[in-house]
């Protein structure tokens, strides 16, 4: 295994795969040849150092494309990070469509076990979720869930409460949110059957809550409104066992791969981020549309700096219109609050060799393969093309986690350089892009694309991949299932009362 990694011929850094010490020399492959670069300091392991000098002012290049400009003159050899690198991003921008040719593959059908619902929706689990229409219950729900589990039985995996401190006292868009957020996850064929739990003077109260959730099966959504209860807890057990009882009608059964629905998000990313995990989930989502299903992106945040390649792949010039309403309202929300755009790699993202928000973006960007965009949703919408959609969210993890699930993901594929243990309500699996992460957290990592630096083919690794996803569609716990995480995050934009 090599030390370094140069991603494109055009790059003027590299990234250090392995610590490089000061003095240690690398030989690099460039259009003129074999060049000789010494570091002229320590170069961490996931860090970049410049394979030539760069004026101070100018463009430091990777993935092909300026990550930002120099604070300085850099040398040859030396460290790039954030003390001498700067983002050279503005605020709000204007884009021309200029549309690349994007060929659209068409491969073999596959199949994966899962629970065909009457409606035609397809679910990977058949739980019973409880979800509280307002925080005054979440308590509540979760005594409910822990109750209820003792009936659990045959098809049926468990039962799980969803609390969350909203429903009330918010205003305007925020309250329009919880409302769709809720009314998505009623409607989730994951879902086998769903206990909406209400107070009763709430403003998302259950009747107001009903117009948003729409036609529905009675012996598959059920309500209880406290309020209105001698003992909440004991109606709501009963309730329970009569949707356990419908639910545990549903058994798994081949269903074309067609039918998932993929969220893609990342976090504590590093330097190898953009390198392995990040790609290999691009990859996974190009064979997934081939075979007609769907993917979604996310982060909205973590597309600036990256967003023109997105946009340039809209499959029509409305849905490029789409995307730069996407852009430029998350800016503007950004702005209304008087806070920075471009100040967005975390600590851990810096740590791990991130220097500049484009440095960030262009690594998260690599989860949407090379597919044409299908599909543009708000926040709180549910997915209807198939292809590859973007989402509008913010990056914060269980946000918008938990906003792919709304909108329609079975599953939630999560890159991470650095770990985390949260879940979402759907089953969140962790991708490695270290083999040091994914030793030392076993507990947390499901997959390990860090072997894509380590020598491993990537056409092997994209087929395991592939058939690891489907396994976890077709019944397998990932990590966070197994510790019994659900997270359940709304996005919060306005005033509380």
């Amino acid at each position: 295994m090599q030390n370094f990694l140069k991603i494109n011929d055009n790059d003027n850094v590299v990234v250090a795969l392995n610590t490089i010490p000061a003095g240690e020399s690398i030989s690099v492959e460039s259009q003129d040849g074999v060049k000789t670069v010494t570091a002229l300091e320590e170069i961490p392991a996931g860090h970049k150092m410049a394979l030539t000098d760069i004026a101070e002012g100018g463009a430091v290049i990777k993935y092909g494309y300026s990550i930002g400009n120099a604070k300085e003159a850099i040398k040859e050899g030396a460290w790039i990070h954030t003390h001498n690198v700067k983002t050279g991003l503005g605020d709000l921008l204007e884009y021309t469509y200029e549309p690349v040719t994007v060929e659209e593959k068409t491969t073999e059908d596959a199949t994966f076990m899962g629970f065909n619902r009457p409606d035609g929706k397809v679910g990977v689990r058949n739980e019973i979720w409880v979800i509280p229409t307002v925080g005054c219950v979440n308590n509540v729900a979760t005594a409910i869930a822990k109750q209820a589990n003792a009936f659990v039985k045959g098809s049926v995996d468990e039962v799980i409460a969803f609390p969350h401190p909203y429903g009330c006292s918010q205003m305007g868009d925020d309250q329009e949110n919880t409302r769709k957020i809720l009314a998505d996850l009623i409607n989730h064929p994951n879902a086998g059957g769903v206990l909406v739990l209400g107070l009763g003077c709430e403003n998302s109260n259950i009747d107001v809550l009903k117009p948003y959730i729409g036609d529905y099966d009675e012996k598959r959504v059920k309500f209880i409104v406290s309020q209105e209860c001698e003992d909440e807890i004991a109606e709501s057990v009963e309730a329970i066992k009569e949707l356990i009882d419908y639910a545990a009608g549903f058994e798994r059964e081949p269903v074309s791969v067609s039918k998932l629905v993929i969220g893609m998000k990342c976090g504590g990313s590093d330097g190898l981020s953009g390198i392995t995990a990040n790609p290999l989930v691009g990859r996974f989502s190009d064979l997934l549309i081939s075979k007609g299903g769907t993917t979604i992106l996310t982060e909205v945040p973590e597309m600036f700096g990256a967003e023109t390649i997105l946009m340039n792949r809209c499959a029509n010039e409305e849905l490029f219109n789409k995307t730069v309403d996407l852009i430029n309202d998350f800016k503007n929300y950004f702005k209304s609050h008087n806070q920075t755009i471009y100040e967005n790699p975390s600590p851990g993202n810096k740590k791990g060799g991130i220097s500049t928000l484009e440095d960030k973006s262009l690594g998260c960007t690599q989860k949407s393969g090379s597919a044409l965009v299908k599909g543009v949703l708000a926040y709180g919408e549910t997915v209807k093309t198939p292809g590859l959609n973007l989402l509008s969210a913010p990056g914060n993890d269980l946000v918008a986690a938990t906003a792919l699930a709304a909108a329609g993901a079975h599953i939630v594929l999560f890159t991470t350089g650095r770990g985390t243990p949260f879940a979402s309500p759907v089953p969140t699996m962790k991708i490695s892009t270290n083999s040091r992460l994914a030793n030392k957290k076993s507990n947390w990592i499901d997959f390990n694309a860090g072997v894509l630096v380590e020598g491993n083919n990537w056409n092997e690794e994209t087929e395991k991949f592939f058939n690891y996803v489907v396994e976890v569609a077709s019944g397998k716990k990932v990590c966070s299932e197994e510790a019994g995480f659900h997270d359940f995050a709304i996005f919060k934009q306005g005033v509380t009362l």
